[in-house]
C-alpha cells in the first residue's frame, strides 16, 4: 500500500519487487516481515546475500522479505519462509512478532529503509530445505542458507542482521515475556 507522498520505484529499482516504493524521504521503502528460525538443537537459519553492484559484500540475515499490497506481517513471514527455504509452518507457529526494526541501509546503489517485524518459530529435526521456490533476482542475490549454532554465528566475521542476534536468539530461549521490543539500527 503506498503512503502518501509515496511512489512506485523507477524502471532501475522496480526489479527489487513490487514491495518497494519510493519514500516523501526519496528513500526506497517497503515494510516486511522476517523469521527467527529454530531447530532441535537451538540452530539458527539464516540466508547469506550479497549486492549486485557490490558482490565482494556480503552477509547473513533472516528468512524473510517484503509485505504483499494488503498481507499482514504474520502471513507475509510465513509466505517467505515458504518461499524461501520450502519449509510450511501454520499460523500458530509463529511467535510474536517479538522484535521490530528500522533498517537503512544501501543496496542497489539506492538508500533503503525497511521497517520489519521479527517473528520467532521452531522446526522439527530433519526439516528440509528448498530453494524451489526462489524468484529469479533471489536466485542472483542469495547464495547460501545455513544453520548456525550461536557459537558459531558468533564468530562469523560478515555482517550479520539484525544486528547483535546472537544476544537476541539467547533472550528467546530464555523465553519470550510477550512484550515486542524494538532494536535500534537506524
Amino acid at each position: 500500500m503506498t503512503s502518501p507522498g509515496e511512489g512506485a520505484p523507477g524502471p532501475r529499482t522496480a526489479a527489487l519487487g513490487r514491495q518497494w516504493r519510493r519514500g516523501s524521504d526519496g528513500r526506497l521503502f517497503r515494510r516486511a516481515a522476517r523469521v527467527i528460525l529454530l531447530d532441535p538443537d537451538d540452530r539458527v537459519l539464516l540466508v547469506r546475500g550479497h549486492d549486485a553492484d557490490q558482490p565482494s559484500r556480503r552477509w547473513w540475515f533472516t528468512v524473510g522479505g517484503g509485505l504483499d499490497d494488503g498481507e499482514t506481517a504474520q502471513a507475509a513471514a510465513l509466505r517467505e519462509l515458504r518461499e524461501e527455504t520450502g519449509i510450511e509452518l501454520a499460523a500458530g507457529a509463529l511467535v510474536g512478532p517479538v522484535y521490530t526494526r528500522s533498517a537503512v541501509f544501501d543496496f542497489v546503489r539506492e538508500h533503503c529503509r525497511q521497517d520489519e517485524a521479527l517473528f520467532y518459530a521452531r522446526v522439527g529435526s530433519g526439516t528440509r530445505l528448498s530453494r524451489s521456490g526462489w524468484t529469479d533476482l533471489e536466485g542472483e542475490l542469495l547464495d547460501d542458507l545455513r544453520w548456525f549454532t550461536l557459537d558459531d554465528l558468533a564468530q562469523v566475521t560478515e555482517e550479520v542482521f539484525p544486528q547483535g542476534l546472537v544476544d537476541l536468539v539467547r533472550t528467546l530461549l530464555d523465553g519470550w515475556d510477550g512484550v515486542t521490543r524494538h532494536l535500534d539500527e537506524t
